[in-house]
This record gives structure tokens, C-alpha cells and sequence, in this order.
């Protein structure tokens, strides 16, 4: 028995890291960069994705963390996931809320490039006794979200054919990594993630998620309901291989760290899935009521 659980063990930071790579390659390749500089070009949606992003999502974070009495480890975790929007899942759960796909494919890059940038230099201010480096942050950052995510990216800007051909491939390690990913996790820390159910783990990062959905959603100034239900998905929900990148390169990280980030993984999918399907209710009331 220990020898398996020993197997798990020395499996699970490779396992991490194919499953980091692999889903954000998957969403490199549905880039397109003409979206990319169509939202570039439009000053306001940076500066919402901004806001909501490094001012609105790190405030509310910061305010839960200060109103619930978390055990140190789960601040720790709800203050990382505050500087990460937008789960690898995004895509997907667009299709299901029947949002703006090209809005979708300009959101994703420019949200992993702020995180990539802002989280190593906003998490020491943050986090409290925090002492590893900006850089010590930024490093895995560079390598397992960014990195692919380029490469995904330039490999369907040059060789669209290319990146249609090995899409399906790719999407198929990312699923398959995924779901080896959440086994591990519950073989290895099924019994935290019980404990930690019984804490205010999983209410902090519930009220965290769909606070920052539906404040995003009612306050779009102006953008469509289609661009809206993109920016409340991608806001409500967390880059949590940003988040658990981040946290294993805390020395001596707390292994309740872990077992939230997990927690939150799948109740992210959760909550994700009733919003898409929220949005696109509304979706359909305004094609019925013929409105743009």
C-alpha cells in the first residue's frame, strides 16, 4: 500500500505539470489573433478586464479573507486565485452560455498575460509572511501558462491547418491530464478536502466566485450580453493551474494549500456549468425579443 501511495506521490508534480501545459496549449490553439488585436484596439474592454481583474478581484479576496475566520492556508489560496481570472475551461463553457466566441478568444490570451505579469508582483503585497521572490513566482508562470499558451497561439496564427490537425490531440492529453489529475488529487488528498468541507474553505471561495460573476455581469457598461456572460465566466472563475503553479513554488507550502486549490477546481466546474446555462437563458430572451 505505501509503495502505491508512494507512486502517487512521486507521479503528481509531473502530472501537474502535463495538465498546466497541455490546457493551455488546447487554448492557444483556438486564439486567433485578429480577435487579440480587435480587442486591443478597444480601450475600454482592457481596462474592464483590468479592473475587474487586479483591482475589483484582489479587493474582494482581500475582503472575504478579512470577513471569514480562514485558517492561513485557505487565505493564502484565495488571495492567489484572486490575481488569476479565467479558467483553462473558459472556452467551453462560452459555447454553453451561447456568449461572444470572438470576445472569448481576445479575453483568454490578454487575462493570462496580466496574470503572468501581475501576480508575482501583487502576491507578496497580499499575502502576509509571504517571503519567496516576484521572480520565484514568475518563473513557473513563464513556463507552464504563458509559454504554451504562445506557442498555441503562433502555431494557429502560421499554420492553421497545422494547429486544426493536432487541436484534437492536444484537447485530448489536456482531458485525459485533467481527469488523472483530479484522481490523484482525491487518492492523495481526499481526506483534507473532507476536513476541509467541513471548514469556511469551500463558502470563501463560493461567495469569491459568484460575487465576481455577478458583479461583472450587472456592471458591463455597456458591453453586450454576449460580451458580458464572457467577462462574468472568465472572472468567476479562477486559472487554478496559475493558482497551484504559484503555491508549489511557496518552500514548505502548507498541503491544505493544495487540497483547496483542488476543492476549488471542481466546484469552479460546477458553478461555471449553472452560470452558462444561466447566461444563455438570458441569451435566448433577447434573440426572442429581437434584440442585438
Amino acid at each position: 500500500m505505501n509503495a502505491i501511495i508512494q507512486f502517487f506521490q512521486a507521479t503528481f508534480s509531473p502530472l501537474v505539470l502535463l495538465f498546466t501545459v497541455s490546457n493551455l496549449a488546447a487554448m492557444g490553439l483556438q486564439v486567433r489573433m485578429p480577435d487579440v488585436t480587435a480587442a486591443l484596439r478597444t480601450r475600454k474592454s482592457i481596462a474592464l478586464i483590468f479592473v475587474w481583474g487586479w483591482v475589483l478581484g484582489p479587493a474582494f479576496g482581500y475582503l472575504i479573507t478579512r470577513t471569514l475566520p480562514l485558517a492561513e492556508p485557505y487565505v493564502i489560496v484565495i488571495l492567489l486565485a484572486s490575481l488569476a481570472p479565467c479558467a483553462p475551461f473558459l472556452q467551453q463553457m462560452v459555447v454553453k452560455a451561447r456568449g461572444d466566441m470572438g470576445f472569448a478568444g481576445a479575453f483568454i490570451p490578454l487575462v493570462a498575460v496580466g496574470t503572468v505579469v501581475l501576480m508575482p508582483l501583487m502576491a507578496p503585497l497580499l499575502i502576509k509572511g509571504l517571503t519567496i521572490s516576484a521572480w520565484a513566482l514568475a518563473k513557473p508562470l513563464l513556463l507552464t501558462i504563458l509559454l504554451p499558451l504562445v506557442v498555441g497561439a503562433t502555431v494557429r496564427h502560421y499554420a492553421g491547418t497545422a494547429a486544426t490537425r493536432i487541436f484534437p490531440a492536444v484537447k485530448l492529453v489536456a482531458l485525459l491530464s485533467t481527469l488523472m489529475t483530479v484522481v490523484w488529487c482525491l487518492l492523495l488528498y481526499g481526506r483534507g478536502m473532507l476536513d476541509a468541507a467541513g471548514s469556511l474553505a469551500l463558502l470563501s471561495m463560493t461567495l469569491f466566485m459568484v460575487g465576481m460573476a455577478l458583479i461583472t455581469y450587472r456592471f458591463g457598461f455597456g458591453m453586450k450580453q454576449s460580451q458580458r456572460s464572457v467577462m462574468s465566466l472568465g472572472m468567476g472563475t479562477r486559472n487554478i493551474a496559475a493558482v497551484l503553479a504559484a503555491a508549489l513554488a511557496i518552500p514548505n507550502a502548507d498541503t491544505r494549500i493544495v487540497v483547496m486549490v483542488v476543492m476549488w477546481t471542481l466546484w469552479s466546474v460546477v458553478l461555471a456549468a449553472i452560470g452558462a446555462r444561466v447566461f444563455a437563458g438570458q441569451a435566448g430572451k433577447i434573440v426572442a425579443g429581437g434584440v442585438s
